[in-house]
């Protein structure tokens, strides 16, 4: 239900969004300007979703948010099919940004993270897995009834499917705790949870935070004009599919991989790892001369991405605790949201400025590393039974 619930979240992503950003365009008779400075608001107000969100999840529960933030989704979706002005579209694309990206992203990770303890890396990895499957099923068959029967129609089955598929069966199936695996849980049900404030007061919050954020940064950028990028490189339009294709593959393996490695692995060395091998390919795409350059560059960024992801999928639970878990995601989800809304926006100012990205990558290459390094060494907040911590609130080594 977690997996299905964050695939629900397609109109309200820019992936989603591009489905059907030509079509509608032309029907309505707005420029790419005043459409991409819709989108910015529209994300960075939706945005704002992920702290309610994560406040009524701690407080009500899983169920009854997903529920409702699923409906909510689905009659923004629903009424988008039928908008005719800008005032319209800019009301309606928040509120797809706000329901879909931020709230049902929130809940979705929250409903996971709340169930499982000692096998959560595991659970994310599959979580990860079942994700990108459904993402992978979902934009083709989305998009090829935009081509059959317009976007308004395409749209609308999207909603209708929120609201009449999503929302009842999040009500019947969903529960907020697993009451008869306490037992097998029972030794992380006895450690202490840290408060939303007490995460925010830790350095390790900001590390994993940070690490995510940049490389959704990195990640939304490169994927809005990944075309653009390969032809300045001179490669043409195929190169970008199989670049699509390849790092979609690979970062389904990865997820597996790195819910493996975080089940050997203290949780901070599989985010150093994700982080440089995202350096890697930040550095190595301004290098890129051949068609086996792109693979290479494509599957690296396939492994930083299904790594770096199940990371931001389970940090929470595992490092802070279950209690206040909805709040504490939706602090990180919304800078990760902010952070995605700027990326396309700084690649084209670099673009514009100096004619290449290359200074971006390289600039970015560099952050990454030192958060990368950051993440290798901080050291986590003690979750001691009743609550004991040192005098400082950290665990007394590096984990």
């Amino acid at each position: 239900m977690a997996a299905l619930a964050m695939v629900g979240t397609l109109p309200g992503r820019t992936q989603g969004l591009g489905l059907i950003t030509e079509p509608l365009l032309t029907d309505l008779h707005i420029d790419r300007v005043t459409f991409a400075t819709v989108n910015l608001w529209a994300t960075l107000i939706g945005a704002l979703f992920c702290l309610p969100c994560g406040r009524l999840v701690d407080r009500f529960g899983s169920r009854v948010v997903l529920t409702t933030v699923a409906l909510g989704l689905g009659i923004s979706v629903i009424v988008m099919r039928s908008m005719e002005e800008l005032a319209t579209v800019f009301v309606t694309v928040t509120l797809t940004r706000g329901f879909g990206q931020s709230a049902l992203s929130v809940v979705s990770l929250a409903l996971v993270g709340k169930w499982f303890a000692r096998r959560l890396n595991y659970a994310m990895g599959v979580f990860s897995l079942l994700v990108g499957v459904g993402f992978i099923t979902a934009f083709p068959s989305v998009g090829q009834a935009v081509l059959t029967f317009g976007w308004r129609s395409a749209w609308a089955g999207i909603g209708w499917f929120l609201v009449l598929i999503l929302s009842p069966l999040a009500w019947m199936l969903v529960r907020d705790n697993p009451d008869a695996d306490r037992g097998v849980e029972q030794e992380f049900f006895s450690l202490s949870d840290l408060t939303v404030w007490e995460a925010l007061s830790s350095p390790a919050f900001w590390v994993f935070a940070l690490s995510s954020s940049v490389f959704g940064l990195a990640y939304s950028g490169i994927s809005l004009f990944n075309q653009s990028i390969l032809e300045q490189r001179g490669f043409d339009a195929h190169a970008f599919y199989m670049v699509l294709v390849v790092s979609t593959m690979v970062g389904l393996l990865a997820n597996f991989g790195g819910g493996w490695l975080a089940t050997v692995w203290p949780i901070q060395r599989v985010t150093g790892i994700g982080m440089a091998v995202l350096a890697l390919a930040l550095f190595s795409l301004p290098l890129v001369r051949t068609f086996t350059h792109v693979m290479m560059y494509g599957i690296a960024m396939g492994i930083a991405g299904g790594v770096v992801t199940v990371v931001f999928f389970s940090v929470w639970g595992q490092v802070f605790g279950r209690t206040h878990l909805g709040r504490i995601q939706g602090c990180a989800q919304m800078m990760t949201v902010l952070a995605s809304a700027l990326g396309p926006l700084l690649l084209a100012q670099t673009l514009r400025i100096t004619g290449s990205y290359d200074l971006m990558f390289n600039g970015l290459a560099v952050i990454v590393v030192v958060l990368g390094v950051a993440s290798w060494q901080v050291r986590l907040p003690s979750r001691e039974p009743n609550g004991a911590r040192d005098a400082s609130g950290l665990a007394s080594r590096p984990a």
